[in-house]
């Protein structure tokens, strides 16, 4: 708990930085642009994020490696932001200041995200389905899925949005169908 405190206490300052640069820049859309890609570059490269977190590598070859992967591709801010991090020390955090930052973002444009458990790919229609559910329970103006399968959960759905969780998986009913049989004995 407590090193998960700590992380917090350094990534939400930066994330906090970086969202207040974009807004006084009048750059939001192209920073949240930027953070949306390094996002999913860190996501699909594993080998990227541990060069980030390992201690050992130098601080010249992560800066490096940020000129060459992001260089072009991302606004001037977006990249003097992460050559910042490297030089705070703080470039392992980058995952989760994303994070941080796309959740600041969410705020900004009442964007409900909601996480989806599934024991099977959603179609597109499933998955606008869960959105207008969602929205319709939150009152956002757009809902951000984040769909993950586990096929233990048999079929069905589970839907986290914030603290509200709906169970709607086969596996939550036999739970509660269970302990209602359970409670009767």
């Amino acid at each position: 708990m407590k090193s998960n405190s700590v992380s917090q206490a350094v990534v939400s300052p930066y994330a906090e930085a970086l969202m207040s640069l974009a807004q006084e820049q009048d750059n939001l859309d192209a920073i949240a642009k930027d953070v949306r890609m390094i996002g999913d570059i860190l996501t699909d490269s594993v080998d990227l994020s541990q060069l980030f977190a390992n201690p050992l590598v130098g601080a010249n070859v992560k800066k490096g490696v940020i000129e060459s992967v992001f260089g072009s591709q991302v606004n001037a801010v977006t990249k003097s932001f992460l050559l910042l991090l490297v030089d705070r020390k703080r470039i392992a955090f980058l995952s989760a200041i994303i994070d941080e930052f796309k959740a600041l973002l969410r705020v900004i444009d009442e964007v409900s995200l909601a996480e989806i458990t599934t024991a099977l790919k959603l179609s597109r229609d499933q998955e606008d389905s869960l959105r207008d559910r969602v929205k319709a329970m939150t009152k956002a103006k757009s809902v951000e899925l984040a769909v993950t399968i586990n096929p233990d959960l048999i079929g069905g759905v589970i839907i986290k949005v914030g603290s509200q969780v709906v169970d709607a998986s086969i596996r939550g009913q036999l739970r509660r169908l269970k302990s209602s049989l359970t409670a009767g004995v």
